[in-house]
Formats: structure tokens, C-alpha cells, sequence
């Protein structure tokens, strides 16, 4: 029985990462898989003889003896407690990517235009990365690409040139997405998993994650891409504008960083702290959009029912990416079939004996994590490892599935969304830009090992 739930792990696994040739959105096999294996595990529960507790991260004492009842009122138990864990992680990246679109509703991205002036290419780099680094910490890696390389379409006319800066910002945005408890899915899911707190995450990786961008930006300057001066497009300005741009925007980013405050001074789960950021912000958002609010419906002239059609709460709500958090859902799930069984502690105990070094093994996650999803790479160290809260592990496990990806085009969210923008050949950024963020990665990875030392 565990034979068939491994190989149908790893056929959904693989289906997942080949999408693009299969043309089948990730999302479907990632449910499917859930769904089955959860399944597997409800008709053969009287089989298995290991049973994980997460609760307390240990195998159940006796399992095997246990009558069938009490394994299935156990299966119940877990089920609810993943899909709990798995609930916190969901509504707060829901939170989230709505005050980004109520923030972009408004169009307040567009205030970061304002700020770059320079026709110097090396300069412009160094903004870009900046702008990245430090946009991805706040909003997340993807949000931040897809922001950035909107705007670098904007000042940039050369496609070759364009190419170049969106390689360098998806390094940049997922070595700043790594040190932030809100930059990145994986990081966050250790957030919320009590592996990682938010003041020893910055302290551990804010250097390492530097060193990752400014190393590998520091090296492309030097290249014949970045020499010189570019003519920057004099704007087709047809957007609509917004006077409460700029203000929706630090209000909508400051409501983000608020919610790890929130965290901290109540101990309440994360997402509880994001949705007062986001109740906060469409108090904002309403009264600026000056609709017609009510609390359930809007009535236009005719009298009909348009719920919500004039509030930019609805607005945003509607544009928000659910395949990407229906995928979340479904990977994370399918994870916790294999560790409520055990696989992951006790596949996690062989691979100790085998390599008896841990920083060897995460660092093969985070290469691993450029030709996978990182998501499922981080659920499965979450179940493999036991370490207590703010240990080496979890800090270093965060910087490597944060920054390995970016050594492919394939690896991150931020490379995916950054190859359908720029329509980026996979060859063309692992022939060019792969070995700088390799570089990047292996500079920050040694950081690390140094600077925990102290």
C-alpha cells in the first residue's frame, strides 16, 4: 500500500512539473493527487503500522495495535488538523494578494516609476535590483516581478535589454522574498508552521540573502548588456490614473508589514493579523472609490442586484490568482498523506544515515528546488526535520528553497511569471543568467554556514 501512495506521488509530482508539455494547468494534478492518497490512506488505514502525530512531531506510540475505529477517528483528527494548518497559510496569502490588488486598483505601482531617472543601464540595474530586493520582502517575490517587469516595459524598448534586467529582478526578488516571514510561500509556510520567527529570520539571512543579489548584480554590471545608455520610451500614458495612488500604496504596504507586528504582540496566527490589514485598507479603498457601499449588495439604476460591482474590494477579490492557492492547497495536503503515515520522518532518518551532513542535504533541496516546486520540497523538510523553533535548519532551510530557484527559469514563481511576461526562452536564462545566480546562492549558502558560527 505504501508502494502505490509513493508512486502516485510521484506521478502527480511529475505532472505537475511537466504542465507546459502537458499542457494541463498544475492545480489538476495536485488535487487529484491529494484527493487520491487521502483516500489510499482512509481504505487501507487498517494496514499501515506507523501513524505521525504532528502535533507533537513524533510517531504514534502502538498504532498498529489500535482497533479500527480508533484508526480512523485518528485519521479524522489528523485530516482536520492539516487542512487547519493548511487553512492559515490560504486565507493569509488570500489577505494579502487582495491588498496588493486594491493597492494596484488604485494604480499606486505606478509611483515607483516616478523614481527612476537615469538612462545609465548599470544604474538602472542596481535600482531594479533594489526596487526587487526590497518590494519582494514586503509584497512577496511574484508580486514584486510582475510589478517590476511591468514597469521595465514601460522604460525599456529593446527586447534583448528587457531580457537581461527581468533575469537579474527574478534573483533579486526571490533572495529578498527569503528573508521576509511574508516574501515568500515557502518562507511563510515556516512562519505560520512556528519553525521560523521574524526577528531571527532577518537576523540570520538579511547578509546571506545581500550577498545573493549583490554578488550576482555586482558580476552583470560588468557585462556587455549593462554598458552604457539606453533611450527610455517617452510614455504612451493611456493608464488610468489615480490622486489616491501613492497613498493606497504605503498604506497597503504598511498594513503588510504590520501583520508580523500583530503576530508578535498578540501570538495570534498570522492570518488573523492580515485580515484586519485588509479590513483597514478596504475601509480606505471604499471611501476613496466613493461607491455605493453596502453590506451585501449594490443596486444599480434599474434596480438590479450588481454585488459589489462599483466596490473595489469585489473588484479585487475577482482578480485574484486562485489556481495558484487552489495548487497550494492541493500540494500541501498530498504532503501531509505522506507524513501522517510516516514516510517523511522515517525516509527523513534514513537520509541522516546516508548523509550524515545536514547542510548538504538542504542544500540539495535548494537545487532541487530549481527543477521542482519549492512548495512540497519545504512541506516535506517540515515533516522530515524536528528541530525546535529558530534553529540553523529551518533559517537555512528558508534561504535555500527562497534562492535555489532562481537558478532556473522553472524554479520560482517569480522565473514562471517572468517567462510569461518576457516570453523568456528556458535556454536562454540557463545559458545566461543561471550560472550568476548560481554564484549568488552558493556565496549566500556560505554566509550562512559562517555567520551562524557567531
Amino acid at each position: 500500500m505504501e508502494t502505490l501512495i509513493i508512486i502516485i506521488f510521484i506521478v502527480g509530482y511529475l505532472a505537475i512539473t511537466l504542465e507546459h508539455n502537458l499542457k494541463l494547468d498544475k492545480l489538476i494534478p495536485a488535487l487529484a493527487m491529494m484527493s487520491i492518497l487521502w483516500a489510499i490512506v482512509a481504505f487501507g488505514i487498517d494496514d499501515f503500522t506507523n501513524w505521525f502525530d504532528s502535533g507533537v512531531h513524533t510517531l504514534v506510540e502502538g498504532f498498529a495495535g489500535f482497533t479500527s475505529e480508533e484508526k480512523h477517528h485518528l485519521l479524522e483528527e489528523t485530516l482536520l488538523h492539516h487542512l487547519g494548518k493548511t487553512a492559515e497559510i490560504l486565507f493569509f496569502l488570500l489577505g494579502a494578494m487582495t491588498i496588493v490588488e486594491i493597492i494596484d486598483y488604485f494604480n499606486g505601482f505606478a509611483t515607483f516609476k516616478n523614481y527612476i531617472k537615469t538612462k545609465n543601464k548599470k544604474k538602472l540595474l542596481w535600482i531594479f535590483a533594489v526596487l526587487a530586493f526590497v518590494l519582494s520582502a514586503i509584497i512577496d517575490n511574484l508580486t514584486a516581478t510582475i510589478v517590476l517587469i511591468t514597469i521595465l516595459q514601460k522604460i525599456i524598448k529593446d527586447k534583448t535589454t528587457r531580457l537581461w534586467f527581468a533575469g537579474l529582478i527574478v534573483i533579486a526578488a526571490n533572495a529578498g522574498g527569503a528573508w521576509s516571514p511574508i516574501g515568500d510561500v515557502t518562507t511563510t509556510m515556516l512562519w505560520i508552521g512556528n519553525k521560523v520567527t521574524t526577528l531571527k529570520l532577518v537576523e540570520y539571512l538579511i547578509i546571506p540573502s545581500l550577498l545573493c543579489v549583490a554578488v550576482p548584480v555586482f558580476i552583470a554590471s560588468f557585462l556587455k548588456p549593462f554598458k552604457g545608455n539606453l533611450d527610455i520610451v517617452e510614455g504612451e500614458e493611456t493608464e488610468v490614473t489615480s490622486s489616491y495612488g501613492p497613498t493606497m500604496l504605503y498604506l497597503g504596504l504598511s498594513a503588510i508589514i504590520f501583520v508580523p507586528i500583530f503576530k508578535t504582540v498578540t501570538h495570534l496566527p498570522p492570518y488573523v493579523g492580515m485580515m484586519l490589514s485588509l479590513s483597514v485598507v478596504g475601509v480606505f479603498a471604499e471611501i476613496y472609490s466613493r461607491s455605493q457601499f453596502n453590506i451585501s449588495t449594490v443596486i444599480d439604476d434599474e434596480g438590479h442586484d450588481s454585488i459589489g460591482f462599483h466596490s473595489p474590494i469585489h473588484k479585487s477579490l475577482s482578480r485574484i490568482e486562485m489556481p495558484s492557492v487552489l495548487f497550494f492547497f492541493g500540494i500541501l495536503m498530498a504532503v501531509a498523506a505522506l507524513e501522517s503515515l510516516g514516510m517523511l520522518f522515517l525516509g527523513a532518518e534514513s537520509l541522516k544515515t546516508i548523509l550524515p551532513n545536514t547542510d548538504i542535504v538542504i542544500m540539495l533541496l535548494g537545487v532541487g528546488s530549481a527543477v521542482v516546486d519549492n512548495v512540497p520540497l519545504v512541506a516535506a523538510s517540515m515533516g522530515m526535520f524536528q528541530q525546535p523553533v529558530d534553529d540553523h535548519i529551518w533559517h537555512f532551510i528558508a534561504y535555500s528553497a527562497g534562492t535555489g530557484g532562481s537558478m532556473l527559469i522553472i524554479g520560482s514563481a517569480a522565473g514562471v511569471v517572468a517567462m510569461g511576461m518576457e516570453k523568456i526562452n528556458f535556454f536562454w536564462y540557463f545559458k545566461n543568467i543561471a550560472w550568476l545566480a548560481a554564484i549568488g546562492f552558493v556565496v549566500g549558502a556560505l554566509a550562512f554556514m559562517l555567520l551562524r558560527q557567531f
